[in-house]
């Protein structure tokens, strides 16, 4: 017999949240939001997550968008919505995949939700985790924590 294989129920839940969010998303596209709004944080230095080079360089980690009334041409996947909003005047149609997704809310229905983004993540994201690494300096703000550790 093989030993039973741990179950993720935290990864279970997450996906099953992420379902709600697509459901969500599907409602709004097919009746609107009727005075409902959505805000949707995701990662935005992914590959897989199509913005305009703009809006990656403005936001070059992670962004949150708000559907209310400014929006046109959503459309839901089963993997990622795209929708176009207006940012400074200026239509954008971004793309973002639910994997990308690290919040979402609706104030109207008191309802939130954060999640742990999974999927690829862009060479520059991967470049900037490098570099922070290695930016450490003594000129940061450290605090030493041993003069409050108790004396033997």
């Amino acid at each position: 017999m093989n030993p039973m294989t741990e179950i993720s129920y935290e990864h279970l839940i997450e996906k099953a949240l992420l379902h709600v969010v697509h459901d969500a998303l599907q409602s709004a596209k097919q009746h609107g939001l009727d005075g409902n709004h959505f805000y949707i944080t995701f990662q935005t230095g992914r590959d897989d997550v199509i913005l305009s080079e703009k809006l990656k360089k403005a936001y070059p980690d992670e962004m949150t968008v708000v559907l209310q009334h400014e929006y046109t041409d959503l459309d839901v996947d089963p993997d990622k919505f795209s929708v176009t909003l207006s940012f400074n005047d200026s239509p954008e149609r971004i793309t973002v995949p639910f994997s990308a997704v690290s919040n979402f809310s609706d104030p109207f229905a008191r309802f939130a939700v954060t999640f742990t983004p999974t999927g690829p993540e862009s060479a520059r994201k991967k470049e900037k985790k490098k570099k922070t690494v290695k930016q450490t300096d003594e000129s940061e703000n450290v605090v030493d924590f041993s003069a409050f550790r108790k004396k033997k």
